[in-house]
């Protein structure tokens, strides 16, 4: 027995075989026995491209986690503004 070699595809050849499927309305079978695929491989790359493009929510929390580290920041320099005001006012004050 000889053992089959494993093809591998691309991520184009992936996203256009799903792509056939979702967008162009051809039948899985179809793009399956078109492009010499097993079906099983045509469904497992429409589910990663699924979770992949689903993937905006850990955007939303870096989003918010920049939001709190910038409010902070914001607040540390209104902080010293303060400061440098109160000094500024003092030594103005000192040299009269």
């Amino acid at each position: 027995m000889s053992k089959r070699k494993r093809r591998s595809y691309s991520q184009e050849f992936k996203a256009s075989a799903v792509d056939m499927v979702e967008n162009q309305g051809y039948r899985v079978e179809d793009v399956c026995r078109h492009l010499d695929i097993n079906r099983s491989n045509l469904n497992r790359w429409r589910r990663d491209l699924e979770a992949s493009s689903q993937s905006p929510a850990p955007q939303v929390d870096d989003k918010d986690a920049r939001l709190r580290k910038l409010e902070e920041e914001n607040r540390q320099l209104r902080e010293e503004r303060e400061i440098l005001k109160k000094a500024a006012a003092f030594f103005a004050n000192e040299s009269d």
